[in-house]
């Protein structure tokens, strides 16, 4: 008796890692051995066998709040590896919930949950909730090593919403590694999201020196490269680009493999669109930002990231949103290195062929419209970053509750900055979203006004509302309900909103709905969400194929333009000078660019502008300067304007043998 007392008295004392035990029966596996099982199955990436084994261990100890608590963010874990993103934050949150507060050897468990809210974040493209996740997780890293790892990803995220944070945590980083005795690739890795914080900074040399040094701690320009060397390299090529050190790039990107594939061709996906100017982004011609993305086996683009963007950090996540959409070739991406695949960069600019109307801006104006008229005095929010605003929003929103009462309708539009703001997290914003919609039901709103708020709550419900079938259902089960079902306007930029996401993965879907929209009588010819409909079809019927339901479809819009994809037969090319990049055939480089641009009606091209080039900012000239050249029969215009506007066409640079 005394042994087995004994044995269960060890049992009971929490040790880190592990769970509390009080079995007693030798026959039976015991929690704890389960446990064991549990994790030796995700240490091994058996990420399917260690979710089941988990979640019978949970039906095994109920009642056990610590252990319970563990398990679950060890569960959080494997569904973050599975692809599972909502239920793992709903898992980490559990754990975090659970996890006694004063027991400080479940450090280590929190700090993995806080890991895994960082991760899952990240790759969803929610750099605010990830950034504050990371630094959650800084706080408590149990090592050296995994506070360099959040780092990392905290000034990596930083760098397109708080770049002012990002250049303090950076500090912060530096004085930290710098008297530790830790692996050259921590310190590379750190050397290397340096560089691209002041890239993004437009401080072109410095960020050429940090990613210098990232490639010399890695060991240098070697025949060896792998993926940490390829992000390096890259990096020190286009900041070189960008300030004119041409010689100097050639040298790095060279070594990425990028420009000079050892095996298979890089060319354009079936499916590589840029994104419409204006929209919901607000993107501007001007615009450029590079995207890292990579491709898997069934050509399908898995993540993608922002590098680089002239235009702020907005612009980088809103291209690095639309690359989420691409995909390739399967067969020839299993043909070309893995590596490279893995880490594909292109220079990206929007399409100003079919400029997008914004559906965000016209339902702002109507929630302020609805306010005015309810005697609320819109808040002045001062111009600047979003990382200054918010603080001041919320200082702003606690005296406002003060005067007015919790409930107060003046309270909507703070919630709504609040909701909007680029730094807030997405719990922050959902939690503002959902208090506004709140205090708007209680006033008896309806319409266009709620819709403006209410599809903030779609977006930032869930860790997976990027996906877009996910907010498809979202979208189609609201736009059913009596708020929006008998309010045309409501409906109508509900069903813009519903088009926008089908045409990720649903074109025709998309095509049905705009028609809808494009179709309702109770809105004006020429109301402005109509037209954006209309602008939208005309854009799905060209690329289809269906010149002429594209051409009804923009001349039902009343926008007056000669649209080169509404033509049926487009002004025949002639001929086209340019010439092979210098510098681009000394060494070895070949690549591409889609380029944009105009023919006038004499033939002569004007605007062109390249949208995609790779490798980045090498052939980005030559494209644009190629076509300068071209000329196209003439065309017969009463007005003498354009003979044909937004069309395309690729230029390809091949070295011949």
């Amino acid at each position: 008796m005394l042994g087995i007392l004994l044995i269960a008295a060890q049992a009971v004392t929490p040790t880190p890692g592990s769970i509390s035990v009080s079995q007693a029966t030798p026959a039976k596996r015991t929690v704890q051995q389960d446990f064991e099982a549990a994790t030796a199955l995700q240490d091994a990436d058996n990420y399917a066998g260690a979710l089941a084994a988990w979640e019978a261990l949970e039906k095994r100890i109920p009642n056990n709040k610590r252990s319970l608590a563990i398990i679950h963010v060890r569960k959080s874990s494997a569904l973050v590896g599975l692809w599972r993103d909502d239920e793992a934050v709903a898992a980490a949150r559990a754990g975090l919930a659970g996890l006694p507060a004063g027991d400080t050897t479940l450090q280590e468990d929190r700090f993995r949950a806080w890991a895994n809210l960082a991760r899952i974040a990240e790759a969803s493209l929610d750099y605010a909730s990830a950034a504050e996740a990371y630094r959650q997780a800084e706080a408590i890293a149990p090592n050296a090593g995994e506070r360099v790892a959040v780092f990392r990803g905290l000034v990596e995220t930083e760098t397109f919403t708080d770049p002012d944070a990002a250049t303090r945590d950076m500090a912060r980083a530096e004085a930290f590694v710098a008297p530790l005795t830790i692996e050259a690739k921590s310190r590379a890795i750190l050397k290397r999201v340096k560089s691209q914080l002041l890239m993004n900074q437009g401080n072109y040399a410095a960020a050429q020196a940090e990613a210098g040094l990232s490639v010399k701690l890695l060991g240098g320009l070697t025949a060896r490269t792998d993926l940490y060397d390829v992000a390096s390299r890259s990096n020190y090529a286009i900041a070189a680009l960008l300030g004119g050190k041409t010689e100097e790039a050639r040298r790095y990107m060279a070594m990425t493999g990028a420009g000079r594939l050892s095996k298979g061709n890089f060319d354009p996906g079936s499916q590589m669109k840029v994104p419409d100017c204006g929209g919901e982004g607000g993107l501007k011609p001007d615009d450029v930002a590079v995207v890292e993305f990579s491709v898997a086996d069934d050509g399908a683009v898995r993540a993608a990231s922002p590098v680089y963007a002239a235009g702020g950090g907005a612009v980088a996540l809103e291209f690095a949103r639309a690359a989420r959409g691409w995909s390739f070739n399967p067969q020839q991406m299993k043909e070309m290195p893995t590596f490279f695949r893995a880490r594909a960069r292109v220079e990206l600019r929007c399409s100003t062929a079919f400029t997008r109307p914004s559906i965000g801006d016209y339902l702002d104006g109507e929630l302020g419209r609805w306010l005015i008229a309810k005697k609320v005095s819109l808040p002045a929010i001062e111009a600047g970053s979003d990382a200054a605003a918010l603080p001041k929003l919320k200082l702003q929103l606690t005296k406002s509750e003060a005067a007015d009462g919790p409930n107060a309708l003046s309270l909507v539009p703070l919630l709504y900055a609040i909701a909007h703001n680029a730094v807030a997290t997405r719990d922050e914003s959902y939690a503002a979203a959902t208090r506004a919609l709140s205090i708007l039901d209680t006033n008896g709103a309806k319409g266009a006004g709620r819709l403006a708020v209410d599809r903030l709550t779609w977006t930032t419900a869930r860790s997976e509302s990027w996906r877009p079938r996910a907010v498809a259902r979202t979208t189609m089960a609201a736009l059913s309900s009596p708020a929006y079902a008998d309010d045309p306007e409501a409906l109508s930029a509900g069903r813009l909103m519903l088009a926008d996401t089908l045409r990720n993965f649903d074109e025709n879907g998309a095509v049905a709905v705009l028609k809808q929209v494009g179709d309702e009588s109770r809105l004006p010819a020429n109301h402005p969400l109509r037209v954006g409909a209309l602008v939208r079809l005309a854009s799905l019927e060209q690329a289809n194929g269906n010149v002429d339901a594209a051409r009804a479809a923009f001349e039902s819009s009343g926008l007056a333009a000669n649209q080169c994809a509404l033509i049926d037969s487009p002004p025949r090319f002639l001929h086209a000078g340019g010439s092979f990049p210098m510098e681009a055939r000394q060494w070895g480089f070949e690549g591409w660019t889609q380029v944009q641009f105009d023919v006038a009606a004499d033939g002569k091209v004007l605007n062109e502008r390249a949208i995609v080039s790779y490798p980045p900012f090498v052939f980005t000239k030559a494209g644009k300067e190629t076509l300068a050249t071209a000329k196209y029969e003439k065309s017969f215009r009463p007005d003498g304007g354009l003979g044909c506007g937004g069309s395309m066409q690729r230029v390809k640079f091949q070295i011949q043998n």
